[in-house]
């Protein structure tokens, strides 16, 4: 186990992801950093992984703002263990295709090292995420014809 991260350090990097500010969360990644966000990846391009520090400032740069304006990010359970945290939130923001306002829970859980992220793992709620996203509900009931087909439309 590295050395412990005080709870202040997680914080600020939470306020600092909270902002989506590439120059305020880079000082919280380590440079070999993995890291990880699971969801649809061809509904959300920002899911996936990337590794390196340069990858997840251009996540920041780039990837999320061309998908979504992230206009909320709440954090309601943090949780910090030696060199690890994790974290329950909602995130809220505007899909930049539709403009709907999509709100929707995620998973966090984080290693820190020399109180920067190594590694990064995100889960979304991405089945609510993707019914706001289209606009409508997914039926997945047997009756329902090719279910996944509804992702396409």
């Amino acid at each position: 186990m590295e050395a412990p991260v005080s709870r202040s350090v997680v914080e600020a990097f939470f306020h600092a992801y909270a902002s989506r500010d590439p120059a305020k969360i880079a000082p919280f990644i380590h440079d070999d950093a993995e890291w990880m966000i699971v969801g649809p990846i061809d509904l959300f391009r920002f899911c996936g992984q990337r590794h390196g520090k340069a990858a997840v400032v251009d996540l920041f740069e780039n990837v999320v703002p061309g998908i979504l304006h992230v206009t909320g990010f709440d954090t309601e359970i943090l949780l910090v263990d030696g060199d690890r945290a994790a974290s329950f939130s909602r995130v809220t923001a505007i899909h930049r295709d539709s403009g709907r306002t999509i709100s929707y829970r995620c998973s966090h859980f984080l290693r820190f090292r020399h109180d920067t992220v190594i590694e990064f793992r995100s889960v979304i709620d991405s089945f609510d995420a993707a019914e706001q996203m289209l606009g409508h509900h997914i039926d997945l009931s047997p009756e329902a014809s090719a279910p996944l087909a509804v992702l396409a439309e």
